[in-house]
């Protein structure tokens, strides 16, 4: 099994490399690797231990963000560095300054394992929610370093789990502890005979929580929305954008902000010929007065967890594609949340509609239904907000654990 784990990494590998010439994201992921390990060596002291940070890509960091923070705010002296392995991650947190270094994750290979493990001498390594990479947990075991999962979800489906799933079983046996979302995940794992599993809840909650205490107020936000009710539209992917731009005639008294989740030049085009005469963000002037407009393109990274400050009802997209992206972030705000069909991996996403907090919507006409439904609920976002914060506390928990270590 090893020998086909190595070769689908080869594999892999060759596939980023021939989608490299016609995609950013393959070109990145390999450009992004090229002389890795001198830029490691280069950028951090080589002979100091290090906190290790791992996360797939950028929501995964928003997720373990709080572990890391309320770390080294505790422990000031700790050197950490943070890896990602996709550019969506890596490329928006590069320059993030609270990490001694940041990286992406060189491939899985024994030798790649080897080096990076050598130059950033880690003293623990903390994973968020999953990538289970068999050659760097090994070699973790091997040295006797702690390996925790945080944040992390099992599901019956995963290879873990099957009667043929013995190789990645053995994955799981390099972590040092679980801290896992759920009850399922704690039965899956102790089925297992995994007795290193707590069941400490999403750090995601303790993240969007914080976000709504140090929110940054954005002027030019503000000016568009004036006293109009908002409806926001934040990660939306081209079928979203469709059934949402639909709304925006039947409600001129309502300003909408469009987020995309893509927002290269192409799609930013092809969004503004469904809404003509929609603002972009980016080409606003803080020292003229805005153009008149009841639409909003946000044409730029980072600002979606600020903005829903000033929405009354939000539309979260994906979920006509792989599955919707962060619902977390609105309803710690207050406020009510619409999402497509594809929403069965999120225990939140499901919670949040069992609260009646939430509503799934799979055409024009439920949207519509939706929208007009959350438009006179008072008690929708309040629900969703006190769902938020009774969550929060997942931090805490794995900070306690990581004291006997650090």
């Amino acid at each position: 099994m090893l020998l086909l784990y190595n070769f689908g990494i080869a594999l892999y590998r060759m596939i980023i490399y021939i989608a490299s010439f016609f995609n950013l994201k393959a070109e990145l992921f390999l450009n992004g690797r090229k002389n890795i390990f001198n830029v490691i060596e280069k950028q951090i002291d080589t002979k100091q231990k290090h906190v290790w940070f791992h996360f797939a890509s950028l929501g995964e960091f928003e997720q373990g963000r709080t572990v890391l923070e309320e770390l080294k705010k505790n422990y000031p002296q700790k050197k950490i560095v943070v890896t990602f392995f996709s550019p969506s991650g890596y490329e928006i947190r590069k320059n993030y300054a609270i990490a001694d270094g940041v990286f992406y994750l060189p491939l899985d290979t024994e030798s790649n394992a080897k080096k990076l493990i050598d130059l950033i001498q880690p003293e623990i390594a903390i994973f968020t929610k999953y990538e289970f990479w068999y050659h760097y947990f090994q070699l973790l075991q091997e040295r006797k370093i702690p390996l925790l999962i945080i944040s992390g979800i099992f599901r019956p489906g995963q290879l873990f789990f099957k009667w043929y799933g013995g190789f990645y079983r053995s994955m799981l046996n390099c972590v040092t502890h679980f801290f896992v979302q759920n009850t399922e995940s704690v039965e899956l794992l102790q089925g297992l005979n995994f007795k290193n599993v707590s069941l400490s809840g999403d750090t995601r909650f303790d993240r969007v929580a914080e976000n709504v205490l140090t929110v940054k107020h954005l002027p030019l936000i503000e000016e568009f929305c004036g006293k109009a009710p908002v409806f926001i539209a934040g990660s939306t992917w081209p079928q979203d954008e469709q059934l949402v731009t639909a709304l925006i005639a039947a409600y001129p008294q309502w300003k909408f902000i469009i987020a995309p989740h893509e927002i290269g030049p192409a799609h930013i085009d092809q969004l503004l010929k469904l809404v003509p005469g929609a603002l972009r963000y980016t080409q606003l002037n803080t020292k003229s007065p805005q153009p008149d407009s009841q639409v909003m393109v946000i044409d730029n990274i980072g600002l979606l967890s600020s903005i829903y400050q000033y929405g009354r009802v939000v539309y979260i997209g994906g979920g006509f594609g792989v599955s919707i992206h962060n619902t977390l972030e609105a309803a710690a705000f207050g406020l009510p949340v619409i999402f497509g069909p594809k929403y069965d991996k999120f225990q939140e996403a499901k919670d949040l509609l069992s609260l009646n907090a939430a509503i799934t919507i799979s055409s024009m006409a439920e949207l519509s239904a939706a929208f007009k439904k959350l438009q006179k609920d008072t008690n929708a976002g309040p629900a969703a907000k006190k769902y938020v914060q009774d969550k929060t506390g997942a931090t805490k928990q794995v900070l306690t654990y990581l004291e006997q270590y650090i």
